[in-house]
């Protein structure tokens, strides 16, 4: 495998990631500025695909995801500003996406629709969201996880959080009236309100900072593991494209009706091993902003798109369904590492 060397803007050094099989060396080593042939990079493509046990946990796939979505958001600086339209990458993200989606839509358990109305809506999701308990791996962080497990937890979560609500955000121009309402307000919140200080990305930025780890973004994509790069990769593929609005809003309804909870109990165990605000402060707004987030997301946002729009009702719950259940696997994946004695990342912190 390669190594290929990432541009990032000024001021922040060169990245380096390592493809992980021939679909992410096709991505990797796409010519800077340059226009593939349409079909060429979907051919080279198309048999390690077809060839792969399951493209969800593919890490060759889930990779060859992010970078091809991180030429979007702007995170591969000048070469991704070169590539982000070319037809020979889009190809290649369209038939990876084709996969990917069919693969979830499968496995992902999606309950019975309601009825179209914000009320009925709203009460299916938090039956959807709805657990015994905080979740296993909350609980394994708060009462026993190591500085060493801390630190991996942090990591993972590097990959969506140091671009927390950017792609939620995708959805703002697609949406009116309610619904673009209440994702506004949920996303001023996740923005920091108008102050960069206070946007949660910032707040998480400080928290790796204390934790000792590096704070660029996509700093640690070569440390993880294929399902934390789908996550990520999941709500990514929901926001671009606009034919899965629902599934977006779905997601984001889910995501803020789940987190309050864990991060109580992500803070009570970075507390326990000694760490002040400047590491737990990221955890603590969660605990409060969520629990006003949740309200929104399911009444006004997901309630009111499925009233106005019916017809992406059942989108609305796939996307709630998946993003439950790739956190579900990631996090089983992880807390199964843990409780072996194994890193959960690829290969161990320094």
């Amino acid at each position: 495998m390669s190594t290929q060397v990432i541009d990032l803007p000024p001021r922040a050094p060169a990245l380096t990631f390592a493809s992980r099989g021939p679909v992410s060396e096709l991505v990797l080593s796409a010519p800077l500025g340059g226009e593939a042939e349409a079909g060429q990079l979907a051919a080279g493509g198309r048999e390690p695909l077809a060839a792969s046990q399951d493209v969800v946990d593919d890490d060759d796939v889930q990779l060859a995801l992010f970078v091809l979505y991180a030429l979007s958001y702007g995170s591969l600086g000048r070469r991704g500003a070169a590539l982000e339209f070319d037809p020979g990458l889009l190809a290649l993200r369209a038939m990876l996406e084709e996969a990917f989606e069919a693969a979830l839509r499968e496995r992902v358990e999606v309950p019975a629709l309601p009825a179209a109305q914000a009320p009925a809506v709203a009460k299916a999701l938090f039956e959807l969201t709805l657990e015994p308990g905080p979740p296993a791996l909350a609980r394994f962080v708060a009462r026993r996880a190591t500085l060493e497990q801390l630190r991996e937890l942090v990591v993972h979560r590097t990959i969506y959080t140091l671009r927390e609500a950017d792609p939620h955000s995708w959805a703002i121009p697609r949406l009116s009236g309610r619904a673009k309402a209440a994702l506004v307000e949920i996303q001023s919140d996740e923005y920091g309100g108008g102050n960069h200080e206070r946007m949660h990305a910032s707040l998480f930025r400080s928290t790796v900072r204390g934790m000792g780890l590096d704070e660029r973004y996509a700093a640690y994509v070569d440390k993880v593991p294929a399902l934390t790069l789908a996550s990520h990769n999941l709500m990514s593929m929901f926001g671009i494209n606009g034919r899965l609005l629902g599934a977006i809003v779905g997601h984001l309804a889910a995501f803020e009706m789940t987190s309050s909870i864990p991060s109580r109990f992500h803070a009570e165990g970075f507390r326990r091993h000694g760490f002040g605000e400047d590491v737990t402060l990221y955890f603590d707004e969660h605990v409060e902003a969520d629990a006003v987030h949740e309200q929104i997301a399911a009444h006004e946002l997901a309630g009111s798109l499925a009233e106005d729009e019916p017809e992406l009702l059942g989108d609305i719950m796939f996307g709630a369904a998946a993003c439950l259940a790739l956190d579900s696997w990631s996090g089983e994946q992880i807390l199964a590492d843990w409780k072996a004695g194994r890193s959960s990342l690829r290969e161990r912190l320094a």
